[in-house]
């Protein structure tokens, strides 16, 4: 079948869209059960803060590790190996969680699901690109986007209905079993075939830095999308702790992960057809980082406001982080097909892991009794925006870019 047969929703795109749905379902577990696990585990208030911070950067950590595991087996095996390993390792990662009580353990288990998580978008955004024609690129990442918020949304609310908290991991690795058997007739792209089949370097890592420009272009793909991980990782993660010092009652980080998403869902739609109607992936970025510095202001300068006010400020901050399918698209189309999927994997979870120097970073701010917890955050916050706009600015527009080449 040749790449112009593909359409927005036939087989590998709905594929790719259902494991991103799985994959955020599984990332965002432990940020919605946190609490209540580490709870369950005999742990006081202050270390069930500590030791989550923790096990949020062990989590991210793997996620790094297995970003560039996954990324070098997709230019070397297939994208197909990919879909099919990482979706399997994290699953039984997580139906693991279920069985266990002990947080060593926890945080062991934890980790090996990272490794597995990070395989899972990079690969399917490849495969993608790939198959389909370039004006098509960007709907089908709205579609897989999609899917993806729902898989959060989907956490957020199941954690409602199901106060157990390993039953949620048994769920998680449940859903990821399932749709294992849907990815037997996928097919992998044409133009990893005929790679395959040639003598140029596939899946070397090192290829990123043994060339200035290659480089910049790798290195610019992981600073636009910093927001999005700042976002979820700290602001969310810890909208409890950020909500007791602005005075706001009664938030639980499972809602304003709920409400984020929601307003992802908002965002990563709209992203993608702005972006095919300006025919353009940096100028419809550009609208979306404003949408999030305006929210981003608006979240620290809350002061004993509703709940119900802490959570539309979620949502609208989710609006404007609705990016992640549209910066891996981009980073991946700046790459040769022999790299290609070790961008976007690696690309997509190194910004995931900048959430452990995100919260390192907070906790170099903060005075030694949190005097200044939300003076940290947004100086965290500025510098974040500064860092991520210089980077897009000189990042090559990539709207319809043909992506049948290698990198030599």
């Amino acid at each position: 079948m040749t790449k112009k047969e593909y359409g927005l929703l036939s087989l590998p795109v709905l594929v790719a869209a259902l494991g991103f749905y799985v994959d955020i379902f599984d990332l965002l577990l432990f940020g919605v059960v946190r609490i209540s696990s580490l709870q369950s585990m005999g742990l006081s208030d202050a270390a069930v803060q500590s030791k989550g911070e923790l096990i949020v950067s062990i989590q991210l950590a793997g996620m790094v590790i297995g970003g560039v595991l996954w990324g070098i087996i997709g230019d070397k095996f297939g994208r197909l190996k990919v879909l099919f390993g990482s979706i399997l390792l994290y699953s039984l990662a997580n139906i693991a969680n279920g069985f266990i009580n002990d947080l060593n353990l926890y945080i062991i288990i934890r980790f090996i699901a990272g490794v597995g998580l990070a395989g899972e978008l990079g690969a399917g955004i490849t495969l993608t690109s790939e198959i389909l024609p370039a004006e098509k690129r960007g709907l089908a990442g709205t579609v897989i986007a999609t899917c993806g918020v729902l898989g959060g949304i989907s956490a957020a609310l199941l954690s409602k209905l199901i106060t157990n908290w390993q039953t949620l991991y048994f769920i998680g690795g449940g859903i990821g079993l399932v749709l294992l058997f849907l990815r037997v007739s996928v097919s992998e792209s044409d133009m990893f075939k005929q790679v395959e089949k040639s003598n140029t370097q596939k899946g070397n890592f090192l290829l990123f830095f043994t060339d200035r420009k290659r480089f910049s272009r790798f290195a610019k793909g992981m600073l636009i999308g910093m927001p999005v991980w700042y976002g979820i990782g700290l602001l969310m993660f810890f909208a409890n702790n950020f909500a007791e010092k602005m005075g706001v009652k009664g938030i639980k980080p499972g809602d304003a992960i709920l409400f984020h998403y929601i307003g992802l869902g908002f965002g990563d739609i709209s992203a993608g057809v702005l972006s095919h109607a300006l025919k353009s992936r940096k100028k419809a970025l550009y609208v979306y980082y404003t949408i999030f510095a305006i929210f981003m202001v608006l979240f620290f300068m809350q002061k004993d406001t509703s709940a119900a006010w802490f959570y539309f400020i979620c949502a609208g901050l989710g609006c404007g982080a609705g990016i992640s399918v549209l910066y891996i698209t981009t980073s991946a189309e700046q790459f040769g097909t022999n790299l290609r999927a070790s961008a976007a994997s690696s690309i997509t979870n190194f910004v995931r892991g900048f959430t452990p120097l995100f919260l390192f970073v907070f906790r170099l701010l903060r005075n030694p009794g949190d005097g200044n917890y939300i003076q940290a955050a947004w100086e965290l916050g500025i510098g974040i925006m500064i860092i991520t706009l210089l980077a897009l600015y000189f990042t090559e527009e990539s709207y319809g870019k043909d992506l049948n080449f290698v990198e030599e």
